[in-house]
């Protein structure tokens, strides 16, 4: 059964630094996109970040050049270090992959529960 566990959600201040981490079990995902999403309230959730199997990387505009996404496929880990955090990133963040690989698109199948980031100002 695949499982997606995030970790490393909590409350920070506004321009302080958190890094969210996914553990994936189940199946092999070396060959899958793994991304991030959020999800504020009353909002849509929308796509953050991904990387895809050969390490490109995705980034929505709202965090580039704050958030970085890196995996590690033997760990089978995917993580998020998020940087200048906003109020407006308050949101539950969930870790998703993509087993076309690629890391954009449609192809999100398997989620986790999400983890909960609040930054205050």
């Amino acid at each position: 059964q695949v499982q997606l566990v995030e970790s490393g959600g909590g409350l920070v201040q506004a321009g302080g630094s958190l890094r969210l981490s996914c553990a994936a079990s189940g199946r092999t995902f070396s060959s899958d996109a793994m991304g991030w999403f959020r999800q504020a309230p009353g909002k849509e959730r929308e796509f953050v970040a991904a990387i895809s199997w050969t390490y490109i990387t995705y980034y929505a505009d709202f965090v580039k050049g704050r958030f970085t996404i890196s995996r590690d496929k033997a760990k089978k880990t995917v993580a998020l270090q998020m940087t200048s955090l906003k109020p407006d990133d308050t949101a539950v963040y969930y870790c998703a992959t993509d087993p076309t690989g690629r890391g954009y698109g449609s192809g999100w199948k398997y989620w986790g529960q999400g983890t909960q980031v609040t930054v205050s100002s």
